[in-house]
């Protein structure tokens, strides 16, 4: 990590990454249709654009609660904020889900799934984030299977602070900053959570704490008409106490473990923007290392690992009358080790081509390719395509097919139990919509039905009693593609300014899921912790013109199952929260809120705690 912090340091002051385009609180436009930027209506696939107004509407530091607020998403956690929080859309798994901050792809690379883990992001510094609810291995590659989440930092000038205090004992803080001279322009934000917690297993009673703090810096420079360099770096330390499965009992009960965690991401790149051509390059890099303690074992780690990857690529836009070609190229070097793992690595590369052309007014077709080389499986080949009409008054359909793919993650082909014969996991998904507007306007409407099948999942196989074929050498099991399954529903989304002082809005997800797999004594059931119905629900009331504030959400979600026997049931839960704000000044404003108003009791992975009723009060200043 030392080395990565100085090479990061010495490479990103000024630059970014390929992906990276200039954002603001602008919730028209999107880089993942594309991978450069392009207006919501001229993509036919399925787009959520979160704002900074609303991130700091719903208050706080859970990032979960900010993205419940979209259809499709179904979270889980390992107890209190800080215990690992998987992200799953429209019914994929969590490590199926592609991850961008700033631009740079932040999975773990150690991780079993190699997936990320949201418990290490605050939203503290976020200006905006942009959701893509559909398989899109055409412009972004390996893990777009269930879609593509990016948050973006801002360039706002100025500076502003905040400040909450709640149950339990919990203090959040967060700042931020930015300046422009002439051709320059730095910016930079940092926030600190900490709690006392609260017993991560619900049979126990030891409270589990957590704090973290993060902080990053970015920069862009105009050094030519057209020609600019930028750049980032975020760092993120965190430390969480987590129950485990003691003797002799092994069942979830209070320990003494905590884990820490430590993420380094940065970026350093050019831009060129001319008339009729854009191009972004450059290089990335994200390195997570992990340290399990157990203090009833001394204070020597019990296990760590250490995930890396760095990426070269380059990205461009070639604009011909009405038609757009995007195309881009990367190599991704990836590298594990831990505790019983020596460090090995493997080698991504892919090209990638795509036309767009406005065919007629309001009417927009797009069509791509991606040719994707891995080290130890060969070559993938996905496809992609979209189409948008916008027919008046604000109204647009919207049809989108897609093809993804999920390389065999190191742990999955070079651990103990690992198989180096894996191929990568594979989806095919499609989805027709019908909107007005979009989300953040005065009247937004929204419908969406969906499907995504799934094949040559990656699955853990029981190698007790074989000792042949893939289980030669692999007495404890090892990896193969056997699973298949199948997600559809339907999306509905709505947002009404009922009043000048009164808004209301609702997201509803119906999500069936299906286990397909031949041969498998969980075919036919329903996928783990994948709820078949999500709500939420919200409203704003000013109070007075000068902005002060109520609201409220409900955010109610059907049962599901823990496991995929479906043999452990978690039963439904409805949670209310209250938030209240007040402008006091141009420059303070207070705020509060009470979570789980009505103290439910639910379980978002079974055996695990939730948080129960807490208030908390806080202040921002902007300067």
């Amino acid at each position: 990590m030392r080395k990565s912090l100085l090479f990061l340091l010495s490479t990103s002051f000024f630059c970014v990454p390929v992906a990276a385009q200039e954002q603001s609180g602008d919730t028209q436009i999107t880089v993942l249709a594309t991978g450069t930027h392009e207006t919501l209506q001229t993509s036919g696939q399925p787009l959520t654009i979160i704002g900074r107004e609303e991130i700091e509407q719903v208050q706080g530091g859970d990032i979960v609660r900010v993205l419940e607020r979209a259809p499709g998403i179904a979270a889980s956690r390992n107890g209190g904020i800080g215990s690992f929080t998987g992200v799953r859309l429209r019914g994929a798994d969590a490590e199926q889900l592609l991850v961008l901050i700033d631009g740079v792809r932040v999975a773990d690379p150690a991780a079993p799934g190699g997936g990320f883990d949201f418990a290490t992001l605050l939203p503290g510094g976020i200006e905006r984030i942009e959701l893509l609810r559909s398989s899109n291995g055409t412009i972004w590659g390996s893990q777009a299977i269930g879609g593509v989440l990016a948050a973006w930092s801002g360039f706002d000038p100025g500076v502003e602070g905040s400040a909450e205090y709640g149950a339990p004992d919990t203090l959040y803080t967060t700042a931020r900053a930015g300046i422009a001279h002439g051709p320059l322009e730095l910016a930079a934000d940092g926030a600190w959570y900490r709690t006392d917690g609260f017993s991560a297993a619900a049979s126990g009673s030891e409270p589990d704490g957590f704090r973290q703090w993060q902080a990053g810096g970015r920069g862009r420079l105009a050094i030519a008409p057209g020609l600019r360099l930028r750049g980032g770096l975020r760092y993120a330390d965190a430390r969480v106490e987590i129950d485990g499965f003691p003797a002799p009992a092994f069942s979830l009960a209070d320990t003494r473990e905590y884990q820490d965690t430590r993420r380094l991401s940065g970026s350093a790149g050019l831009e060129f923007d001319g008339r009729n051509l854009q191009l972004t390059g450059g290089w990335s890099a994200s390195d997570t290392e992990r340290d399990s303690f157990d203090l009833d074992l001394g204070t020597a780690p019990t296990f760590t690992t250490d995930g890396r990857s760095d990426r070269l690529d380059l990205r461009g836009a070639w604009r011909l009358g009405q038609a757009t070609v995007w195309f881009g190229g990367e190599s991704e070097w990836s590298s594990f080790s831990s505790t019983f793992d020596d460090e090995q690595r493997a080698r991504t590369s892919g090209v990638y081509a795509q036309l767009g052309a406005a065919v007629s007014e309001g009417v927009s077709l797009n069509a791509g390719a991606r040719l994707a080389d891995h080290s130890r499986f060969g070559s993938a080949v996905t496809f992609g395509a979209d189409a948008s009409w916008a027919f008046g008054g604000g109204w647009r359909l919207r049809a989108s097919f897609g093809e993804g793919f999920k390389a065999p993650t190191l742990f999955q082909l070079f651990s103990d139990y690992g198989n180096t014969a894996l191929e990568p996991e594979r989806s095919t998904s499609a989805d027709l919509g019908i909107e007005l507007n979009d989300r953040n306007a005065p009247l937004h409407l929204a419908a969406t039905v969906f499907r995504r099948d799934s094949e040559d999942l990656i699955e853990f196989v029981s190698c007790f009693g074989n000792t042949s074929g893939i289980c030669t050498d692999r007495p404890f099991g090892t990896y193969d593609n056997v699973g298949r399954v199948r997600a559809q529903g339907l999306e509905i989304e709505a947002r009404h300014d009922l009043t000048e002082a009164l808004s209301a809005r609702v997201a509803y997800s119906f999500v069936e899921t299906e286990n397909r797999t031949p041969g498998s004594p969980n075919r036919g059931n329903v996928l783990a912790r994948r709820p078949r119905h999500a709500l939420s629900l919200g409203g704003e009331w000013r109070v007075t013109p000068a902005g002060a504030a109520v609201g409220a959400d409900l955010r109610w979600v059907s049962a599901s199952y823990d496991d995929a026997a479906n043999q452990v049931r978690m039963s439904p839960r409805a949670v209310v929260d209250f938030t209240a704000r007040w402008p006091v000044t141009d420059v303070v404003e207070l705020f509060g809120r009470v979570e789980n108003l009505l103290d439910e009791e639910y379980e978002t992975a079974a055996g695990y705690a939730s948080a129960g009723r807490g208030a908390f009060v806080g202040a921002r200043l902007r300067l």
